[in-house]
């Protein structure tokens, strides 16, 4: 419910107002108490002020195995808690190599301490240390790096080069999970968005563009999973298309970032709304080298053409990350 106040003016000079008094007793504001203030545009932002302290989260595992309890390490990271307890009443041998693989998949974090029945996880980074510009940054190297080398181990039919896209993909994993911890951290306060510097719709932005350069990073995978199973070398006509196709995808995805990173909003939406009438181009260049499969064998044109859903859809992303880049671009109402 909206509770208005009217702005008074005490000594001659100082402006105050009144908070409403179910919200000070529900978050420990009394008289004496402090509280700060954050300015965002034209909103002002007041949240009570606490001692400098690690948030910490306990999660009981007594049913959760493998996958499941990898995942819910992720959950507790990316929603921001600094030390996480893991308790059962006897943690397995299998749990705790579970925990330390999922442990060493995130970024800052280590095992704290291990008992029979306990095991605490502590993120070691300071959290106004961490740039979510510098990671999305990353990401976007490291995924575009991916595609253009699956794109070479298709061609070369080099399996280590096909192995080392699929392992590069656990970079641009933990480079999310951070982007997705300091965006949701940015969400519960507003302190969070003041440490980075940057407003809380560019975080979105950025938090929006991260997750297609994961899925870019993705496909680029899953290209070269399906390099490894390909006995016999693909025929060149169709190496140079592939290779254009991306060639032409990555340039979509090149514009969009650059669009996204620009401050000057001429400039950004004009790379945008280059980057997004190439997907078009793309999406016919693609149907062309589907007709040219036709002509082999169907299970290796089956393959083929999940390659070039992949290139295709690795555009659609970069088309995504234009169009957030227009709306970062667009007028602020």
């Amino acid at each position: 419910m909206v509770e208005t106040r009217k702005v008074q003016v005490t000594g001659g000079s100082t402006y105050t107002v009144s908070i409403p008094k179910d919200w000070a007793t529900e978050n420990g504001v009394s008289a004496g108490s402090e509280v700060e203030f954050y300015p965002e545009g034209d909103s002002l932002f007041l949240t009570p002020r606490t001692e400098e302290e690690r948030t910490e989260g306990t999660l009981d595992i007594s049913n959760l195995e493998g996958d499941e309890l990898t995942r819910a390490v992720m959950t507790m990271y990316v929603s921001g808690f600094d030390i996480i307890a893991l308790e059962n009443t006897r943690i397995t041998n299998d749990q705790r190599r579970t925990i330390r693989k999922a442990t060493q998949g995130l970024v800052g974090l280590e095992v704290l301490e291990e008992t029979r029945d306990r095991v605490v996880i502590r993120d070691l980074l300071d959290s106004s240390e961490l740039s979510i510009h510098n990671a999305v940054t990353r990401m976007r190297l490291i995924a575009l790096s991916m595609l253009e080398d699956a794109i070479v181990a298709l061609e070369e039919n080099d399996d280590d080069i096909a192995r080392d896209v699929i392992q590069r993909d656990d970079d641009v994993d933990r480079l999310w999970m951070v982007v997705s911890r300091i965006f949701r951290a940015t969400l519960r306060t507003p302190k969070a968005a003041e440490e980075l510097g940057l407003p809380r719709e560019i975080c979105f932005d950025y938090h929006s563009s991260a997750r297609q350069m994961e899925r870019i990073g993705d496909h680029a995978t899953k290209i070269a999973h399906l390099t490894l199973t390909m006995e016999e070398p693909v025929p060149d006509d169709v190496v140079r298309a592939l290779s254009e196709l991306h060639e032409d995808a990555a340039a979509v995805i090149d514009d969009g970032m650059d669009a996204l990173f620009t401050e000057d909003s001429v400039e950004a939406s004009q790379l945008a709304n280059k980057a997004r009438e190439a997907v078009q181009e793309i999406d016919e260049h693609a149907r062309a080298i589907d007709e040219l499969l036709r002509d082999l064998d169907p299970a290796r044109a089956q393959m083929l053409g999940l390659i070039v859903d992949s290139i295709s859809r690795s555009a659609d992303y970069g088309g995504n990350i234009a169009e957030t880049a227009l709306q970062k671009a667009a007028p602020t109402p």
